[in-house]
């Protein structure tokens, strides 16, 4: 495995997180895995740092069927710790040595969150597939998902 990657994880996992690990079982979207602990707990995961299109948005189709690529089916190490207000982990994620998130953005399948980014590195990606038009990066305006789920104003 890239010593980067590792390193990267290590980082974003922190002192004293417990890593854990299972099975992914399930892909919601282009940011959310379903894992399956050797405990057999089943363990919602938020990919943290990034956000992917909504599944009814222009890419939220491809955004998941390309986190699934990467990650359905195989071994996912990610770190217990904070949860959303939908009650997901939210956590890096690693699917056989693949860093999910930097896959997703590099790839053009979702944005970096500028919000709770701490891993730097990201933006590099991000600039590299807006620059060679990757994914949602084809359209000429893609509208970010924070965006996307703003309520819209009544006209």
């Amino acid at each position: 495995m890239n010593t980067l990657v590792i390193l990267a994880f290590l980082t974003s996992v922190g002192a004293g997180a417990a890593t854990q690990s299972g099975k992914v079982v399930g892909v919601s979207d282009g940011d959310t895995i379903t894992v399956l602990t050797a405990q057999r707990e089943r363990v919602k995961i938020r990919l943290a740092e990034i956000d992917a299109p909504e599944s009814h948005q222009a890419f939220g189709a491809r955004s998941k069927q390309s986190l699934s690529e990467i990650c359905y089916g195989k071994q996912a190490s990610f770190a217990l710790g904070n949860r959303d207000r939908y009650g997901r982990t939210i956590s890096r994620i690693t699917c056989d040595g693949i860093d999910a998130q930097a896959h997703q953005v590099k790839t053009g399948m979702a944005w970096v969150y500028d919000r709770y980014v701490t891993d730097q590195g990201l933006y590099a990606l991000q600039r590299e597939a807006k620059r060679e038009k990757r994914g949602l990066w084809s359209d000429p305006s893609p509208v970010p998902p924070w965006d996307f789920r703003r309520p819209k104003p009544m006209t």
